[in-house]
């Protein structure tokens, strides 16, 4: 992970940025979370140079857990994915479950730390292993030909260890499973054990209700460990935090800080942290699963924004749900009917009868934000809430469509596989133009607005739909869709 780094003021790009380098100050991955495609877990992070960089487990099989992606970003918003930066054929010892990447750099070398084989007992090979390489991408080469840490010690099972130097230099990692977290030195050579100034190796900092993955930074002069609360297969996974004056402790347990959403997502947890350099701007990298999914291996990494109060505690971290398509992907979105493109930095769909994108949420109560252009065609476009059942069809769905027609109407509606018509209004619509469209729905209460977000141009009350998925929808228009954001009012 990232040494610790004084708060501050953003003034002006970090040192050494490149020409045209922009702070990321966002409120979420405002492009859309997941932020990279596929099934990946227990993110770490580091800055390389002026890139960011993100090193997750791939989250399959523990057989099939046998090499390490990375992914590389300029910008937090766009992405390369760097395949295999370590596998087990560059390490003798591990052939299974590798598990929470750590990376750093230091002494010209960057260094990634890693769990392998899932070890049960002292009897068996495996632990922390430490592979090294000349690039951030790798390859990643075993260091030493052995599992830095290959035992139980305090009864930590050695898994999950994050890496953490302070500014004094002295290098420490944070390591445990099994409801026990450990402390240690690392050597100047980083692939060596050290000892505290009383002689010892280990030492044992488990906080209340730890579980597993610790993750350490620093701010101001607090030392803050950050863990894994609850079963990681299930939906109650959290995260939670100490702080202390020292990076050995004591820990005690404050709060909880980030936990499953039921309109977002399910099991979020083991996170890292990443400050931008030179700013106060800090964000929490974790993973979470999606709602309608259950296997254990259904995981995928977002971030989010973690902001603190004056005393220097945490808030609760909010899973935002925006999706800006800067990225030019739409990851996360499942499509019924219709041609639909992120490419342009826009989501833009030919016309259709009734072609629907949709987010796996499950909003009951919500403000949803969209901004809409209507390109050719003389039908209409715009938001879909509380939906379930979807199905491709003209109006192959259960619930809610607030839009604006060519024809020059804002309009809304309800869908069961038919459709009824709530409330409309005329007002002039320009082909080409983008409208900012927000629908508001509290409980039966739906207002829907359009660019001017004080008068709703349209308010009924209407029972039917309680929750379901938010997305976007066409009727014989072709239309472009931009800065989606979906919250709790």
């Amino acid at each position: 992970m990232l040494t610790g780094l004084l708060a501050g003021v953003v003034t002006a790009p970090p040192a050494g940025a490149a020409p045209g380098y922009r702070v990321p100050d966002y409120s979420t991955a405002e492009a859309g979370n997941p932020f990279v495609d596929g099934w990946y877990a227990d993110p770490d992070v580091a800055i390389y140079g002026n890139q960011y960089w993100v090193f997750p487990t791939s989250s399959r099989p523990y057989e099939e857990q046998t090499y390490l992606d990375a992914f590389s970003s300029p910008d937090l918003v766009n992405w390369t994915k760097h395949p295999n930066v370590l596998t087990v054929a560059n390490v003798s010892w591990a052939h299974k479950a590798v598990w929470a990447p750590a990376p750093i750099a230091r002494n010209g070398k960057y260094y990634l730390y890693f769990a392998a084989n899932d070890i049960q007992s002292n009897a068996e090979l495996g632990g922390i292993g430490v592979a090294v390489a000349d690039r951030p991408e790798g390859p990643y080469v075993d260091a030493i030909g052995r599992p830095l840490i290959g035992q139980f010690v305090n009864g930590a099972q050695p898994i999950d260890q994050d890496v953490f130097i302070d500014s004094d230099g002295r290098a420490y990692m944070y390591y445990g499973g099994w409801g026990h977290a450990n402390v240690v030195r690392l050597g100047d050579d980083m692939v060596s054990l050290g000892t505290f100034d009383d002689g010892t190796t280990y030492r044992e900092i488990t906080p209340q209700n730890y579980v597993e993955g610790p993750q350490m930074f620093k701010r101001g002069n607090k030392y803050y460990l950050m863990w894994s609360e609850g079963g990681w297969t299930g939906p109650n996974y959290a995260v939670s935090y100490a702080m202390s004056d020292s990076p050995t402790g004591p820990f005690t347990r404050i709060d909880r800080v980030l936990s499953q959403d039921a309109a977002v997502a399910r099991g979020s947890g083991h996170n890292s942290v990443l400050n931008i350099p030179g700013t106060d701007i800090w964000y929490i990298f974790y993973h979470r699963r999606p709602l309608n999914l259950t296997d254990a291996n259904q995981r995928q990494v977002s971030y989010d924004r973690m902001y603190f109060n004056p005393d220097g505690t945490i808030k609760p971290v909010t899973m935002l749900v925006k999706d800006n398509f800067d990225d030019r992907n739409a990851i996360g979105w499942k499509t019924y009917g219709g041609s639909w493109s992120a490419s342009t930095g826009r989501y833009t769909t030919t016309s259709s009868l009734g072609g629907k994108a949709l987010l796996e949420t499950n909003f009951g109560d919500l403000t949803a934000d969209a901004s809409i252009t209507l390109n050719a065609g003389n039908g209409d476009a715009g938001v879909v809430f509380r939906v379930t059942q979807p199905a491709t069809g003209v109006d192959s769905y259960r619930g809610y469509y607030a839009g604006i027609s060519a024809a020059g109407r804002v309009l809304l509606g309800k869908a069961d596989n038919g459709w009824t018509p709530l409330a409309s209004a005329p007002t002039a619509i320009q082909p080409g133009r983008a409208y900012h469209l927000r629908v508001s729905a509290l409980g039966s209460a739906l207002r829907v607005y359009l660019d001017d977000m004080t008068t709703p141009k349209l308010a009924v009350t209407d029972a039917s739909y309680a929750s379901g998925a938010n997305g976007v929808r066409v009727f014989n228009v072709a239309a472009g869709f931009d800065d989606l954001a979906i919250a709790h009012p």
